[in-house]
Parts: C-alpha cells; structure tokens; sequence
C-alpha cells in the first residue's frame, strides 16, 4: 500500500507527466510537432551556458516566492498577496541599494534586509486583521496587491527618480552581480541563487527542527486545539504571515539588486508572486520540493521562448503548465487510479 509520503511524492511527478502528453496532444490536434517542439524547448535552456544562466535566475525568485506561499500553506493560511510582497522588496532593496554609500559587507546585506522587512510588512497587515478581526487573509493580501502595484510606481517616479520611469543601477556594493560569472556565461547570473538556497534551508529548520515551527503548523492544523493547549494563536498566525512576506520580499530583491540591476514602474503585475502558488502546490508545500518545482517552472517558461524555432506558439508551456496545476489539485483523482492499480496486483 502506498504511503502518504509516497504519494505526496508520486503525484507531482505523474502530474508533469500528463501535463507534458497533454500538451503533446494539443500540439498534434493543432499541426505542430510536439518532438520537435519539446526538442526546441530542451535546446532553449541547455544549448548553452547563456540560456542556462538565465533560467538559474529565473528559478530563483520562484524558490522564494514558492517558500512564501508553501510556509503559509504549512501554517494554514493563503498569502496569496506574495505579489505584493514582491514589489515592495524589490523597490526597498533598491531604495537602499541606490542611497546608501557603504561597504559591500554592510551595503548588500542592508539591502537584503530591508526588502525582506518590506515583505514582512506588507504581510503583516492581513496576518494582524486574520489574527485580531478574523478577517480572510485572500481578501485583504488581494487587495494590498493593487495597493503595492500603485504605491512602488508612485516611489519610483516621484521618491526615487525625478519623474523617471526607471530607477539608477543600483551601486556596486549593493549588487548580487558577480564579475566572474558575468565573464563565464556571459549572462546577468548573479548570486541571488545563493541566497535562496539559503532560506529553503531556513524554512526547513523553522518547521522541523524548532518549538515555534511546531507552534505555526499546529496553529494552521486546529486553532482551537492549540489554544487550548496554551499556544498564542494570534502571535502565531501573524508570526507565520511575517515570515511567509520576508521571503517574497527577497524574490523582489533578487530581482532589484541581481536580474535588472534596479527598479522600474510597472503597468502590471510580476507575476513571480502569482506563479509561487503553483510553485508551492507542485512541491507539495515543502521547502526542498519547492527547489524542483520552481526549478521545472524555470525550465519550461526559459525554453519555451525557443519554441517559435521549431514553429510551435510558446503560449504552448503556459497551456502545459496550467494543465501540470489542475492535476497536482485534482491529486486525489491520481491516488483513487494508483490504489485501484494496487489493488488488482493483489487479485
């Protein structure tokens, strides 16, 4: 009989698999070639150091926008206002990166800081209206995601820049840029990924190696249990919200002090804090299956820009993706057919 640890295992990996064939299946009904298609998209990442370079940084906010919402998920609650989070880490990273003058060793991790206490805060006011008015943290983290949008284009223009839609680079003892690996790939790989190789470690230990891990995830199981059991239920969900917003404050400063190098006004959202959602849900909420996930996401949105060589729509992954979604949440439908096939071994 399969375990739940197998099958918290298992499903992911059956959901990329029928999210692939499926869209195989699309690309034949449409008259595209899906060997050729799926060639291009592997080609695009490792047909050279360039394009691999580019997709390690675009896992990286993915980790940490997947640590965000997985932490959250682990502790009973949505933070689905990662968004947001993310802008406001970018432009207060940022924000210090440009204004500070200061060593590298005090310049970048002051830089770090404050864009993971911009999420931290921005998360804290739906984690304290939950805790305190029992108000639904997606209601309120929506809400202070068009807040975030609109506020980070107003500092850019008119705090930052002298009515400019994009900020100066930030200084050089502010950036995760690397001379040596900038030399050796000849892309914009920088040490962000560094850092959130870091925090997966980080989130680990908080859930299962310390008393207030056990607190938070107890919290999300029973409220009402731990209260009785003496836990502090309204610190804990805030705690869980800060922690959950200090990681996707550090999406936006791998964006702001490695990737672009600065801030810039924006018409819409990122996305990076959106597509943490399914990042979570496809690594089953753990901190080292949000590595895989988010390292799947990388790959398939970085190669699929070379798609259009073998004459195949890349919009082509965004179906693939999505269809990977709808079988990780339609999970138990995989494991009825797993113990079904189980079952007729044994007859």
């Amino acid at each position: 009989m399969f375990s739940s640890t197998k099958f918290n295992f298992i499903i992911p990996i059956i959901s990329v698999i029928l999210g692939l064939v499926a869209g195989a299946i699309i690309m034949l009904i449409f008259g595209y070639n899906p060997i050729l298609g799926y060639q291009a998209l592997w080609n695009g990442v490792f047909d050279s150091p360039f394009f691999m370079s580019e997709t390690v940084n675009r896992i990286t906010p993915y980790i940490l926008t997947g640590l965000a919402i997985a932490f959250a998920f682990r502790t009973g609650l949505f933070n689905i206002g990662a968004e947001g989070q993310v802008l406001v880490g970018w432009v207060a990273a940022v924000w210090v990166g440009t204004a500070v003058d200061a060593p590298a060793f005090i310049h970048l991790p002051l830089a770090l800081l404050a864009a993971a206490a911009a999420g931290a805060f921005w998360a804290f006011v739906p984690g304290i209206l939950k805790a305190k008015l029992g108000v639904h943290e997606v209601i309120v983290s929506i809400m202070m995601n068009y807040i975030a949008l609109h506020i980070t284009n107003y500092l850019i223009r008119s705090v930052l820049t002298d009515n400019q839609e994009t900020t100066e680079p930030v200084k050089q003892t502010a950036s995760l840029t690397n001379d040596f690996l900038i030399g050796l790939t000849g892309s914009r790989l920088h040490l962000g990924f560094i850092v959130a190789l870091l925090m997966v470690l980080v989130m680990w230990v908080i859930l299962e190696r310390t008393k207030l891990g056990f607190e938070l995830k107890a919290v999300g199981y029973n409220q009402h249990a731990s209260k009785y059991a003496g836990m502090k239920v309204e610190r804990n969900i805030v705690i869980s919200m800060l922690i959950s917003g200090l990681f996707a404050g550090l999406a936006g400063a791998m964006q702001g002090l490695g990737t672009f190098g600065n801030a810039f006004t924006n018409t819409a959202f990122s996305n990076l804090g959106f597509d943490g959602i399914a990042v979570a849900l496809l690594g089953g909420n753990n901190p080292f299956g949000v590595v895989l996930s988010a390292s799947l996401f990388g790959f398939l949105k970085v190669g699929s820009l070379n798609m259009s060589t073998a004459g195949v729509p890349n919009e082509i992954i965004e179906i693939v993706i999505a269809l990977i979604i709808l079988f990780v949440a339609s999970g138990f439908i995989i494991r009825w057919a797993l113990l079904q096939l189980k079952k007729g071994e044994k007859k």
